[in-house]
């Protein structure tokens, strides 16, 4: 279980508060959406989960493992089962959507794998199958460049299972795609919580968070307006965002 109290987060000369104690307790396999308006803090929480932010307070208790006391042990645990991904994924566009899968992330591989781009011949053969699960097998050898937006998304998040992630934080993976690539993106991700038991923690828009997500987690001005297992949000839900 990840648990996370009185998440505190400010930034700026001015120290303006962006999370204002943030409470969250979150289980294997859920499809936590959170949502709320521009500013509510949204994608600053999943920078913070992914300690790509500082935290100015808070405790962050990952299977039992207190990520902050313990900066070294709890770092190398969230590169290690932890995958984030942006808008846009970072991939390299002249080397296909399979060897973008192989050598992985800059943070999660070694420098002679991503110069060379060797791999062994079973993490060949994982790669396809991940490949091949994300319905991607026909585009597996050619360059990420060429590969649509939702199509690179999808290459990312097989990256992110080839590596190890347990924990998949998606800020706005849908961001400009259009509906049948936003659908198949949002699948990818419900059958991998379902199957696979992966926790993934996305920022979405209501009505794609109202259809896929197991639960949804509403900000406004960094607080937590309400927290509700995924189905349809009343108007008074809405407004509270």
């Amino acid at each position: 279980m990840i648990r996370i109290q009185h998440l505190t987060k400010s930034v700026g000369v001015d120290r303006i508060p962006i999370l204002k104690g943030v409470s969250l307790d979150i289980q294997k396999g859920e499809l936590i959406a959170v949502v709320g308006a521009s500013g509510s803090g949204k994608s600053m929480l999943l920078r913070c989960l992914a300690l790509k932010e500082k935290w100015d307070g808070g405790t962050f208790v990952i299977d039992g493992q207190d990520v902050l006391k313990e900066p070294l042990g709890g770092k190398r645990k969230i590169r290690r089962e932890w995958a984030y991904l942006e808008q846009n994924p970072q991939l390299y566009p002249n080397r296909t959507g399979l060897k973008n899968v192989l050598i992985g992330q800059a943070s999660q591989t070694p420098l002679w794998r991503m110069v060379t781009g060797m791999v062994r011949s079973d993490d060949y053969m994982g790669a396809m199958d991940v490949i091949e699960q994300m319905g991607l097998l026909d585009k597996a050898r050619m360059k990420a460049g060429t590969l649509s937006g939702g199509e690179k998304q999808r290459i990312a998040i097989a990256r992110a299972l080839v590596h190890g992630a347990k924990v998949i934080l998606a800020d706005e993976p849908v961001v400009g795609l259009d509906p049948k690539s936003a659908e198949s993106v949002m699948e990818t991700l419900k059958n991998l919580c379902e199957e696979e038991r992966v926790t993934v923690i996305s920022v979405l828009p209501i009505e794609l968070a109202e259809k896929f997500a197991t639960r949804i987690v509403g900000l406004s001005g960094g607080e937590v307006a309400f927290d509700i297992r995924g189905r349809r949000l009343t108007m008074r839900e809405k407004n509270m965002i």
